[in-house]
């Protein structure tokens, strides 16, 4: 029996991991998963490209597209881009962009550094490999670029992640 079921748009970092990480190395998934409180994928009808984008979608200021306008508008930023092909994990020359969404200067910093080949993926899709090589710098220097999360939004999480245990006066009997 075939399952029909509508696939979700924006994902965790652990849903990511369950749903394509079987091939990636341990030190992988584990850096992955350092993003995991700050970001989340978007994705359109291809599942297997993704958009790392903020928890918060925060928006910046940005020029308008528009010749001659003087006025600013606000995106949210995509700080990356990854693709699996074959069980293999590549970070993207560009992100996907449009009248809400804009690349992060980080995308070019951290995908001209990498040292694995160029890689025409799908389309006109073009990534470098992500593996253990590489997988602290783009970590660590997306670390650097994506902001904090709110207090607020901290402690939004806490009462989701751990609401239940404290309200709750019953233990659960086994």
């Amino acid at each position: 029996m075939r399952k029909n079921y509508k696939m979700k748009k924006t994902i965790s970092m652990k849903r990511f991991l369950s749903e394509f990480g079987q091939d990636f190395s341990d030190n992988v998934k584990n850096r992955l998963l350092d993003l995991e409180i700050r970001s989340v994928l978007t994705r359109d009808d291809n599942s297997n490209i993704l958009d790392i984008k903020h928890v918060e979608h925060t928006k910046y200021p940005c020029p308008s597209t528009l010749e001659g306008a003087t006025k600013k508008s606000e995106k949210e930023y995509a700080y990356g881009q990854l693709v699996v092909v074959d069980g293999s994990l590549y970070f993207t020359d560009k992100c996907f962009e449009n009248e809400e969404v804009m690349q992060s200067p980080i995308v070019d910093s951290i995908y001209n550094s990498l040292n694995s080949e160029d890689t025409l993926l799908e389309g006109d899709i073009t990534g470098k490999k992500v593996d253990d090589s590489n997988i602290d710098y783009i970590i660590d220097t997306l670390l650097k670029a994506c902001p904090q999360v709110s207090k607020e939004y901290m402690e939004i999480m806490k009462d989701i992640l751990f609401g239940e245990e404290i309200k709750s006066p019953h233990k659960s009997i086994s």
